[in-house]
């Protein structure tokens, strides 16, 4: 479950425009279990972005069920802001299976066919027929939608569509109001912070696995608070208070500032 709630990270390479971003480097708690360390940037300017996650097990954790998996997407912002999907490709390693998968999109941001590999067996999978796909996009991408919106305009509330390659599913953003967090020993950071929400509204309800019935019942919290020199929004907790191990809390250990 862990390496599907931290597949959001955004990181940006050098363009003639500005680019803007954070990194941030989260400490996951899962129950008990000091669980995963994993990184989250985003950084885009007004003509691209590209999207970058790293996530890996920890500690007892990692001993139980070792896993590390990096994501990446790539792609351009047209003049109505809209995010069309360029490049997507995964992979992720845990004690038995090397798995990779690669989304394969065409020049209006369609996905046209995917390529999966598991143990060096790899499945070539044509997709582009399916209507059912057209106007969606991948799961990273919407994260880099969300961010850039959160940082022009400040406000969550959103919905936008998603396949990744065999399921059609919603994302769903929606403003909680502000709260106040308190830094800790796992986090510097505190102060008033923007409350939203996540959750996933399936669209096809056939084979649906724990992460999509846990975040349609019981959204994903999240907090966010502002870099105080730039005013850039970074994401300072994220919470979902019931898994089948306990609690899930997410503190950002530290931020660094893309520019």
């Amino acid at each position: 479950m862990i390496k599907k709630i931290f597949f959001f990270t955004i990181l940006f390479w050098n363009t003639q425009a500005q680019a803007i971003g954070i990194k941030h480097d989260f400490i996951v708690h899962l129950g008990l279990f000091d669980a995963s360390r994993t990184s989250f940037e985003y950084n885009f300017d007004k003509k691209n972005y590209l999207a970058k996650s790293e996530v890996k097990t920890n500690g007892l954790f990692d001993t139980v069920y070792p896993f590390i998996a990096n994501y990446y997407t790539s792609g351009s912002i047209n003049k109505d802001n809209i995010f069309k999907t360029e490049i997507y490709r995964y992979q992720s390693q845990t004690r038995t299976n090397k798995r990779s998968k690669e989304m394969v999109y065409n020049e209006q941001g369609l996905p046209i066919y995917r390529i999966s590999t598991k143990n060096n067996k790899s499945k070539k999978v044509d997709i582009q027929q399916d209507k059912k796909n057209e106007g969606t996009t991948d799961l990273q991408t919407v994260f880099a939608e969300m961010s850039k919106q959160y940082t022009e305009l400040r406000f969550c509330d959103s919905r936008m569509e998603v396949f990744d390659g065999k399921r059609r599913f919603d994302v769903v953003f929606k403003d909680e109001g502000e709260e106040t967090i308190i830094s800790n020993e796992y986090s510097p950071y505190g102060g008033l912070a923007h409350k939203c929400s996540l959750y996933i509204d399936k669209l096809d309800t056939q084979g649906d696995d724990l992460l999509w019935q846990i975040t349609s019942e019981r959204p994903i919290y999240f907090w966010i608070l502002e870099e105080q020199k730039t005013k850039l929004p970074f994401i300072a907790r994220i919470f979902v208070n019931d898994t089948p191990l306990g609690e899930l809390n997410v503190y950002t250990q530290q931020i660094t500032v893309k520019d």
